[in-house]
């Protein structure tokens, strides 16, 4: 077993990306397993002897135990936020991420990140909220030393958050809200969790621990937005919307390719996500969080 080598599962996405660069940048080599490995190519490039690109499906025991292979540790970061026939929230959240615990405890890998989310519960009403907390009751049964991380909501330059927030602030003088606006979030910069992820892969000790990522301010949603608007020196007028009318509006959007509003993302804004005080996060790791605010500046600066 190469002590260098970390395999990384979702590494093209939003937050895995970031991952296998900060693994690069703490030493180590790094397997980028992807169903679309041209795309991992694309995005990490041929020529760096650290970064691995490999075809791995992470729907077969197979490939998963291929991709496993000889590695120290190992990242889940495969997620869902749109189900597309057999992609269900259960099977990617749950049974996908059980199978990857399970082969990675058989082929004696000694760290296992699994990539959650504050506010994962299996007793949720909300299929997606539950297949997260199903997804960590699964991981830990079949790998007791698992990690679990769960970040906040995350933004990061080239997020589907704050960039959207930036977009309709632009285009619309009334901006609707989710009910009240007094949902309470706790968003965490991509770079600070994937960090996170690399540093506890450095970790000496084998005992299961559970990480919350959060940022340095708790904002409610109406709050959010606001000070988002501030920074791009807008005053829109915020307009409280029904949860039944965004509900509505999820059940109509579905038809669509693409849809721009989810029931999954309706449920999600009655949930607080804020981090735990009795657990860990960045600043146990010795992370100073980075401001929202930083990041839009920075995003409305390159437009």
């Amino acid at each position: 077993m190469d002590p260098r080598i970390v395999t990384v599962f979702g590494g093209t996405g939003f937050l895995g990306r970031r991952i296998v660069r900060r693994l690069r940048e703490h030493g180590c080599v790094v397997r980028i397993a992807s169903r679309h490995p041209d795309r991992g190519r694309a995005v990490f490039g041929t020529h760096d002897p650290r970064l691995q690109v490999i075809g791995a499906d992470i729907r077969d025991r197979r490939s998963v135990t291929d991709a496993l292979a000889g590695t120290r540790g190992a990242v889940n970061a495969v997620s869902l936020y749109i189900e597309h026939r057999n992609e269900t929230f259960h099977s990617v959240h749950v049974e996908c991420a059980e199978r990857v615990a399970v082969e990675a405890h058989r082929a004696g890998v000694e760290q296992l990140v699994h990539i959650s989310g504050i506010g994962a519960d299996a007793a949720s009403a909300s299929s997606y909220i539950r297949s997260r907390g199903n997804g960590e009751l699964a991981v830990r049964a079949a790998s007791t030393g698992a990690i679990l991380l769960r970040p906040a909501v995350m933004f990061g330059h080239d997020d589907a958050f704050l960039t959207v927030i930036l977009k309709l602030l632009q285009r619309l003088p009334v901006y609707p809200i989710f009910g009240t606006g007094s949902t309470r979030l706790q968003p965490a910069h991509v770079e600070d969790v994937a960090e996170a992820v690399a540093l506890v892969l450095q970790r000496i000790e084998r005992e299961a621990i559970t990480l919350e990522c959060g940022g340095p301010r708790v904002y409610t949603y109406k709050e959010l937005i606001r000070s988002v608007a501030r920074e791009a020196g807008r005053k829109p007028i915020l307009f409280p919307v029904p949860l039944s009318v965004w509900y509505a509006l999820a059940r109509t959007a579905k038809i669509l390719p693409d849809p721009p509003i989810t029931r999954s993302q309706v449920e999600l804004m009655q949930v607080d996500t804020v981090t735990s005080p009795q657990l860990p996060g960045l600043g146990e790791l010795g992370i100073e969080p980075q401001m929202l605010e930083q990041t839009v500046r920075l995003i409305l600066a390159k437009r």
